[in-house]
């Protein structure tokens, strides 16, 4: 027991009370669910990597196309996702677009065919499909020599600059989002407190966007493309992730912050295809991770470096999505609670 300053003791379950309020006491729960959550997730979309419907382009004579595909695209576990492509030009062309992931372009004259591949894409997408189809062309007593048409910057290790990238920032988009709220409560008071509060969100966005973009372009040498498109993207990317965090702690106050975590930190990143691909994770991750901004960024941030910005109207209208859904609930939420404080105030007018 410990002793008051009048003397009295104060019993032990008091003290663990004051200590440990039953509020703490179901954050830290929610905390504990949170990095059980993460464990789960990062372990569940990396500890197994393989290669599941890989889009292939196949390039060979009319006579022996169909079957060839036929072939491949009865591997055991489905690695691939074959189909026929006129010619080699064309298929380079599918892999600039992002429509295919790489191409088997078969000699009828030799024994040895070639594969194209874009490590820009992902340096562990392009070896798995090299293994892959080393693998069955092996089978048939033929060999395979590897051309990489879209290689990563030598300074893009395995092509993962796009994708941590991508995460600072939707960590300063989340953190933002996260500290304007506790400067002065969770919940806006009202719309005008919301709109400024969007405001500076938007502020803080341009500002993270561009440096973001220059660390990793003029500053490191560590991603090629354009500095105002990867500015723009960055922009965008942080107001999203920072309003879709505003909107989660409209809903359910500073709890709100643990649903961002949860979807971007936790679900978001390993399924957003930086580490592993789209291609390499499993069924559940893939599915998600297109839908979510670190997913979407990261797609994006690679059209942007390597592919000349093709493939990505479907990622901007995801980020858009999450930008214009979290201002609005942000907006709508802000004007309901300034009529509950009001109609409060009324009641309490009323009752003194």
């Amino acid at each position: 027991m410990a002793t008051t300053d009048d003397g009295t003791r104060t019993p032990f379950r008091e003290e663990v009370r004051s200590a440990v309020t039953a509020r703490a006491a179901l954050l830290v729960t929610g905390v504990l669910g949170l990095m059980v959550a993460f464990i789960t997730s990062y372990a569940g979309a990396f500890h197994h990597p393989r290669p599941t419907d890989v889009p292939l382009g196949v390039v060979a004579p009319a006579q022996t196309a169909g079957q060839l595909v036929t072939k491949l695209d009865r591997l055991p576990g489905s690695p691939l996702d074959p189909r026929t492509v006129a010619s080699e030009r064309q298929a380079r062309q599918q892999i600039a677009d992002r429509r295919i992931d790489g191409a088997l372009i078969v000699d009828p004259r030799g024994t040895t065919d070639r594969l194209l591949v874009a490590s820009g894409g992902g340096a562990s997408l392009s070896q798995a499909l090299e293994a892959v189809v080393r693998a069955a062309e092996k089978s048939q007593q033929r060999t395979v020599r590897t051309v990489d048409v879209t290689p990563a910057d030598r300074g893009d290790s395995r092509s993962l600059t796009s994708f941590y990238l991508v995460v600072g920032w939707c960590v300063g988009g989340y953190l933002c989002a996260a500290i304007l709220a506790i400067s002065h409560g969770a919940r806006a008071a009202n719309g005008a407190r919301a709109a400024i509060r969007l405001a500076a969100l938007a502020l803080y966005a341009i500002v993270a966007g561009l440096a973001g973009a220059i660390v990793v372009g003029p500053v490191l040498g560590a991603l090629p493309g354009s500095i105002a498109c990867l500015w723009g993207l960055g922009a965008l990317i942080v107001f999203a992730v920072g309003a879709s965090t505003l909107a989660f702690q409209s809903l359910l106050g500073i709890i709100g912050i643990g649903l961002a975590i949860l979807l971007i930190v936790i679900l978001g990143n390993p399924s957003a295809g930086g580490a592993y691909p789209y291609p390499l994770l499993p069924p559940f991750w893939r599915a998600i991770g297109p839908a979510l901004p670190p997913g979407a960024g990261t797609w994006s941030a690679r059209s942007i470096a390597y592919f000349r910005g093709h493939a990505m109207t479907g990622p901007l209208l995801v980020l858009a999505a999450w930008a214009v859904g979290g201002t609005l609930v942000t907006l709508v939420l802000s004007v309901f609670r300034k009529r509950e404080n009001a109609e409060e105030g009324q009641a309490a007018g009323r009752t003194a």
